[in-house]
Order: structure tokens, then sequence, then C-alpha cells
């Protein structure tokens, strides 16, 4: 036996999920009392406007590489194994097994939420932790349920999260002491071996993207916000290409800024809080973000702080994965119930190191589903270890380590819906201009917000259009209050031929990339691919 503390159903305790000898178990504590838990195991410190830091030690970031799926009955013919790494379900028994036995006599911290504003499409996710800092960023992260809602809950996904648990790769059938194993048929997932929070809610973010496209509605890697008219705006875009800080729009009130699905009523956030970048975050270009990190609440997450607890934000030297996570209510302008109408417009965000692509382009259908399935942005130098000069990145569907089925499956989901509610789609670079990563600049953040601005309010559409040589879309030759040379990338370049060489080779990279999809899609996507630039002006 065991003690069982706070709120929760007392027939539905931890037992459902095999934890027979743990210690104290604290249900659904509350910001303060997980922040008092946290300071007073040497979990975290305050810094000086009352947040929570934490660090994360070796891993400051997701470990893909450690992230398996059961391959059973179930899933055999319904993952993409292509992506997914595959665990057999007896080393799964071994790990839960395991798993349990470690968790033996351990003080552990339990949270019931909710992954889906929409109650027609959401999961009921209980994660369960070791640390306390860990339960309240997942509590910040998810949806939190109503105290009365609480005595009567029952999970239907359980996500356990020990971070001082080392996996056997040849026991459990893992690669390293880390793992995350997600089991689909029992709506079970195993953290181990690392402290990075993140993995917690992506993994809630995994199975909702295995179970909802069985049901027509459509899982989503993006940002919303909605405007006072009613119309939604959806923002793809892998890490750092500002789909948290372009949808946290003052004018705009926000929807979410990372998980959302798309259903026969309009657009649900999967979360109740937002996990913003924070290296070099700026007060003044970021007002809404910066203000979250002086909330107590708040967590900071490998944020380096200063002799006197201030944190520095320009400050990499841990990670420039630096993050906050807060709930959304923490943004002034936020949804109260996190739902919005069918969406107006679909923005696909990019940050292109190469700096060939204009600051904003229209799509046609065809040409969304394949930047969609595309996904791609640019990595540049010092970003990563080993990265001298700019690396282009293919994440389909702006997501791919998220994504159990095959990405023709929300590819033709996405095109359907576009096409049902006859959606505008943008593709917005907010990465280099004048050049690429070294010898550019980057793309002027208040020229983004012109751009997206007139896209969202409909004058856009209105404006005079050329066709890119490069990539067949639509682009603006003037927009008020915008210099009208970053619209032409190549003008802003000093040797153009430097910029066909260059818009040459990122061509090539799509086609090489889109290989793999052409015989999943039909001939108006493939048509849509981009091609080479005739002849250099």
């Amino acid at each position: 036996m065991f003690d069982e503390l706070g709120i929760r159903n007392r027939a539905a305790g931890i037992a459902l999920a095999g934890l027979q000898d743990a210690g104290t178990v604290r249900y659904n504590l509350r910001a303060a009392e997980l922040v008092e838990h946290a300071i007073a195991q040497g979990e975290a410190q305050l810094t000086a406007h009352g947040a929570l830091r934490a660090l994360t030690g070796q891993h400051t970031g997701r470990s893909p590489k450690d992230k398996f799926v059961v391959r059973d009955a179930t899933t055999e013919d319904s993952v993409w194994w292509d992506n997914n790494q595959p665990m057999d379900p007896e080393a799964f028994e071994r790990l839960h097994a395991d798993m349990l036995a470690h968790a033996k006599g351990m003080d552990l911290y339990v949270q019931d939420l909710v992954g889906g504003a929409d109650e027609a499409h959401a999961l009921k996710s209980r994660v369960i932790t070791e640390f306390a800092w860990h339960s309240l960023f997942i509590r910040n992260l998810l949806i939190r349920p109503d105290a009365a809602d609480l005595e009567s809950y029952v999970p239907e996904l359980t996500i356990i999260d020990l971070p001082s648990f080392a996996a056997d790769p040849a026991r459990h059938g893992c690669r390293s002491e880390t793992v995350i194993a997600v089991n689909f048929d029992r709506r079970i997932v195993l953290i181990g071996g690392t402290s990075y929070a993140g993995e917690m809610k992506k993994s809630v973010f995994t199975v909702l993207n295995y179970l909802l496209p069985e049901k027509n509605v459509m899982p989503m890697h993006c940002s919303a916000n909605v405007g006072d008219d009613g119309d939604a705006a959806v923002f793809f875009g892998l890490s750092g290409t500002g789909k948290t800080t372009l949808s946290a729009d003052p004018k705009r009130t926000l929807i979410g800024d990372d998980e959302h699905g798309w259903g026969p009523d309009g657009i649900f956030n999967f979360e109740g809080g937002c996990y913003a970048k924070t290296i070099r975050l700026s007060r003044q270009a970021e007002p809404e973000i910066y203000s979250t990190t002086e909330r107590f609440g708040t967590v900071l997450e490998n944020v380096v702080l200063d002799d006197n607890r201030v944190p520095d934000f320009d400050d990499g030297s841990l990670t420039e994965n630096t993050r906050c996570a807060y709930p959304l209510h923490f943004i002034a302008n936020a949804s109260d119930d996190g739902r919005a109408g069918h969406p107006k417009n679909i923005i696909m965000l990019t940050a292109d190191a190469f700096g060939v692509m204009p600051p904003i382009a229209k799509l046609t259908p065809e040409q969304a589903m394949y930047h969609f399935l595309s996904g791609y942005t640019a990595k540049v130098a010092g970003t990563e270890k080993g990265v001298i000069e700019p690396e282009a990145t293919f994440s389909t569907c702006f997501g791919a380590p998220f994504m159990p089925r095959h990405p023709s499956e929300y590819g033709n989901l996405l095109r359907d819906l576009i096409a049902e509610h006859n959606v505008d789609c943008w593709l917005v670079n907010t990465g280099w201009t004048g050049g690429a990563y070294g010898v550019g600049e980057r793309m002027p953040i208040k020229a983004t917000r012109t751009l997206l601005g007139a896209a969202l309010d409909g004058s856009l559409n209105a404006a005079e259009l050329r066709t890119d040589p490069n990539f067949g879309f639509q682009v603006p030759l003037a927009v008020s209050g915008v210099d009208a040379a970053i619209l032409d990338p190549r003008s802003t370049w000093a040797d153009k031929q430097a910029y066909d060489a260059m818009a040459s080779r990122l061509v090539s990279m799509f086609t090489d990339n889109f290989a793999r999809f052409e015989a999943h899609v039909d001939g108006s996507v493939r048509d849509a691919a981009p091609g080479l630039r005739a002849a250099a002006e």
C-alpha cells in the first residue's frame, strides 16, 4: 500500500498503470505546491521574477533516435515504419515491468489532464512523473479539467516519466539508456533516461496524430489565432521559423502555439499552454511571450541566469533550445475555450537560410500540399554542433518525428479540408534576404508582420502578382509598408548569378526530397513541384 493525496477518482488510481508499491503519490497539485516541492527537492530554482528555472542535463532537446513504437497487430499496417522505429511487444512488456519496479517506493506526481479542446475528440491523458517540475510543466501545457471533473476522471492515455530510469538496450530493444516507447494498443507511453520535459507533451501529440485521422480529423503541428470577425488562421512551421512568435499577435486572439486539430466544427487546440523558444527573446519584438517569463508558474528550461537570477536570453551556452512553458491564459489575448471555426488562411512558415525564397507567396491548393509534404526549413551555422553552413531540413507535414501514419494520409486530409472550406494558402519566409546566411540579413520581423497582416485581412488577394520562376508560386510586386526590393529575393543579391546557382541548388533539394512521395500523390501535386530557372537575367 502507499499514500495517495489530492483530488482524484479514488476508483481509478495509478494502480491502473500497474504501479502498486510507490511511496507518496500526489494527484493534481497546483502550481504553488509543485514549485515548493521542486525547490525543496533541489530540482529547480526561482528566478528573480518568480518563474521556475530547471536544467535538463545532457538532454536539452528531444531524443528522436530513442523513440520507439510497439509493432503489433494493431500497428503493423497503420504505422509509417519508414519513419518510426519498431519495438517488439515483449520488449515493451519487459520495459514496463522494469520501470514499475524502478518506481517502487518512489514519491510520484500525477496530473490528470486532457489533450484536445473539442470534447468530441479529446483524449484524457494521465501523466505520472518522478519530478515535481515535470508535473508543473505538463500541467501548464495540457488542458486542466475542473476540480469537479477530476473526481470521475478515468485516463484514456497514461504516460510514465522516470528520468532516473536507465534502459538496457539488450533487454528492452532500444538504442541507449534513454527510451521513449509508445504503445498505441495499450495507450501507454514510457519515458526513461531523459529529463527533457518536451518528450511528455510530444508523446500526447504523437498519440493524437495516430488516433484522429481515423475520425477524419486533421492533427496539425501548428499555431493558430483568430480575428475579431472569426477569421481563423493556422501557422505551420518547424522550430525556429516563428510559429509561436507570429501567432502571438496582440490584434488577434491566440488559440494555441503548437498543436491543433481540424474537425467538422473547425479548429481546436490540443493544449492548454505554450512552449516557446526563448533564445534571444526580445521584450520589444515579442512582448507577449517575454512577459510570461516574469510570471510565477512559468517554467524556464535551460535558461542561463546571472548572479542575481535574472534570465539572460541571449546566452545559448547550455543550448540554443532554451524554452519557457506557461499556461495559455498568461497571454492576455488568449482564447478562453481553445476553439475557432474553419480557417480562412493557412500560413506555411520556413526560415530559408539560403536566401532564395520571397518573404511571402500565394500557393495553389496543389502547391500547398506539395509544400506541406515537403516541410522545408534550414539549419544555420552555430545552432547545432558541426553545422558550418546552411543545411536544408525537410520534415514532412512540418512534424515528421510525431507522425505515426504515412504523410499522404495527413496530406490528403489537408487537401480535402482546404478545398471544402476554400482556404487561402501562403508560404512565408522568415529566413534570410540579400544573400544566404553569413552574407545576407534575417528577414525584418516588421516586414513579416506587415505581409501577414495583409494576407489575413484579405488585402493581399488584390495585389498585383508575379510568378516566381523557380517555385511557380505567386509573389506580390508591392505591399504598402514593405520595401518592394525584398519581395524579389534575386534583386537583393549583389551577385545575381550566385543567386541563380543557389536557387537551382535549393530546387534540386526539393526535387530529391519529394521523390519518396511521388507515388502517393496525384499528377496535379507532382506538377506543383518547383523547376529550375531557365536562364540568368
